[in-house]
């Protein structure tokens, strides 16, 4: 059930960002969008307590970021048009290859 926190808690750690790019625009705040991102700060922080309770602090904390980190590498790309090139891709792969070998550690 910890990595199913874990897990979450990445997915959560992916929101807050988007919410954030989201909450301003050149017209102003959008309140809506920075609530999410208060929201999604919040509640992955909550998985990840959760999480730790079982899985040691260093790998699940490393887990969290690295999940947030590509989540929110990928939707920039997807979602924001973000640049997709060989170095950036080949980068969160090497991301990915240390949250797996963490997990398997």
């Amino acid at each position: 059930m910890a990595w199913i926190y874990l897990v979450l808690a990445g997915i959560c750690e992916i929101g807050w960002p988007v919410g954030l790019k989201l909450g301003w625009t050149e017209a102003g705040a959008r309140p809506i969008w920075i609530f999410f991102a208060i929201a999604c700060m919040a509640t992955s922080g909550v998985f990840l307590l959760l999480a730790q309770r079982v899985i040691p602090m260093g790998t699940a904390y490393a887990v969290w970021t690295g999940i947030g980190a590509v989540g929110t590498f990928a939707v920039g790309i997807v979602a924001f048009g973000d640049a997709t090139t060989a170095l950036r891709i080949a980068s969160a792969g090497l991301i990915v290859a240390g949250v797996i070998g963490l997990k398997f550690a």
